[in-house]
C-alpha cells in the first residue's frame, strides 16, 4: 500500500507534467485561437461545449489557459535558471574565495534580502519596461540572494572536507578543486530550490501580470486573465477562479517536488 506521501508527489508530478504538456504543446490540448470568441458565447458558464466557460468577449477559458502555460511556466522557468545560475556563482565566489570577498558579496545579499520582493520587482520592472521577459528578469533577481546564501553555506561546508583536503594534497590545483569537487559536491540543495523558487516565480509572475505589468492583453497568461475576470466575480466565478485553481495547483505542486527532492538529499 502506498504511502499519502507517495500518492501527494505522483499527484504532484502529474499535475507538473499536465501543465508542462500545455506549454510545450498548447494545440495538440487546445486546438482553438485563444484570442478568437463569439459575443454571441460572451459569458457561458463551464459545459460540455466549453469545459472552463467563456469569457466576456465569447473566448473559450480552457483553450487560453492552456496556451496561457507557455506564457507564465516559460518565464518562470528563466526567472528560476537566471537566478540559479547568478546566485550559484555568487555563493561559490563568496564560500570559496578570500574573506575580502565574502564579505562585500554578503552585504550586497544582505541588501537583496532587506527589500520585499514584490517591490524590488516593480522598481525592476519600471526601469526595464513592461513584458514578459522583463518580468523573468526581475523575478529572477528577486531570487539570486536565496540561492547565492544556500551555495555560500554548502560551499563553506565541503570545502573543509577530507576528500577536498586529499584532492589539494594529490597536487590539485585551486580551480580544478574548486569545479571538480566543491562545485559539484554542493549543488544537490539547489535543485531543491530550484523547484521552490519554480513555485514562487510562478506566483510573483501571476501576481506582476494580475497588476498589469505583465504581458498586454489579449495575452493568455493566467495573471492576466485572473485580472479581467474580477469584474465579473459575482455572474462569471468561472473567470477568476478557475485560472487561480491552476496556478495554485502548479505551485503547490512544485512545493512538493521540492520536499520530495530535499527529503531524497537528507537521506
Amino acid at each position: 500500500m502506498r504511502s499519502p506521501g507517495m500518492l501527494a508527489l505522483a499527484a504532484a508530478l502529474l499535475t507538473l507534467l499536465v501543465a508542462l504538456s500545455w506549454a510545450l504543446a498548447p494545440h495538440a490540448f487546445a486546438p482553438g485561437d485563444p484570442a478568437a470568441g463569439s459575443l454571441s458565447q460572451a459569458l457561458q458558464p463551464p459545459s460540455a461545449a466549453h469545459v472552463f466557460g467563456t469569457d466576456p468577449t465569447g473566448r473559450d477559458v480552457y483553450t487560453r489557459v492552456v496556451h496561457g502555460a507557455g506564457y507564465t511556466l516559460f518565464s518562470a522557468l528563466c526567472a528560476v535558471t537566471l537566478g540559479m545560475v547568478v546566485g550559484t556563482l555568487i555563493g561559490l565566489l563568496s564560500g570559496a574565495g578570500p574573506r575580502w570577498l565574502d564579505t562585500t558579496l554578503m552585504r550586497l545579499v544582505d541588501v537583496l534580502l532587506s527589500i520585499p520582493g514584490l517591490l524590488l520587482s516593480l522598481s525592476i520592472i519600471i526601469l526595464l519596461g513592461f513584458g514578459l521577459l522583463q518580468i523573468a528578469v526581475a523575478v529572477a533577481i528577486t531570487s539570486v540572494a536565496a540561492f547565492a546564501r544556500l551555495v555560500r553555506g554548502e560551499v563553506i561546508r565541503v570545502r573543509t572536507a577530507d576528500f577536498v583536503e586529499a584532492a589539494y594534497a594529490s597536487g590539485g590545483t585551486f580551480r580544478t578543486v574548486l569545479f571538480r569537487h566543491i562545485l559539484p559536491n554542493s549543488l544537490a540543495p539547489v535543485f531543491a530550490m530550484a523547484a521552490l523558487q519554480f513555485g514562487t516565480a510562478i506566483l510573483a509572475i501571476s501576481a506582476l501580470g494580475f497588476l498589469g505589468y505583465g504581458a498586454p492583453p489579449p495575452t493568455p497568461e493566467w495573471g492576466l486573465m485572473i485580472a479581467e475576470g474580477r469584474d465579473y466575480v459575482a455572474t462569471a466565478w468561472w473567470l477568476t477562479t478557475i485560472p487561480g485553481a491552476i496556478v495554485v495547483l502548479v505551485v503547490l505542486s512544485a512545493n512538493r517536488l521540492s520536499s520530495a527532492i530535499s527529503e531524497r538529499n537528507s537521506r
